[in-house]
């Protein structure tokens, strides 16, 4: 099973940990596991690239497991608020994709929030 938990403060999204694999199907055909990998480069890329903010995430190389700090969806981190919305808010879309997914893959996912400060 794969656990994300998402981080937030203040209502706002900045982060969240994906560990474990779902188990949905072998490796190379594991559609499940698939989906979470390109969600995942799509919302470093797109922190990154599209609104040129700095993103702090590692990849451990042998278990997969994946963790990602957005500072710039914070208030404290971030003066323009434009941005910082727009890094939370794509963080956020993750988190209730994720929560569509759930509902069919109960058993090879879990996704869960909580509150935290950096």
């Amino acid at each position: 099973m794969t656990t994300i938990t998402f981080y937030k403060t203040g209502g706002f999204y900045y982060g969240f940990e994906e560990q474990g694999h779902t188990g949905f199907a072998e490796s190379g055909e594991d559609i499940l596991c698939s989906a979470l990998s390109a969600m995942t480069m799509l919302i470093i890329n797109a922190i990154e690239v599209t609104y040129a903010s700095h993103v702090d995430y590692t990849i451990d190389e042998e278990t997969t497991d994946i963790r990602l700090i957005a500072k710039s969806a914070l208030p404290k981190y971030e003066k323009d608020e434009k941005k910082q919305y727009a890094v939370s808010g794509l963080i956020q879309a993750y988190f209730y994709q994720l929560m569509d997914l759930v509902e069919e893959y109960y058993d090879y996912l879990d996704v869960k929030e909580v509150e935290k400060e950096i």
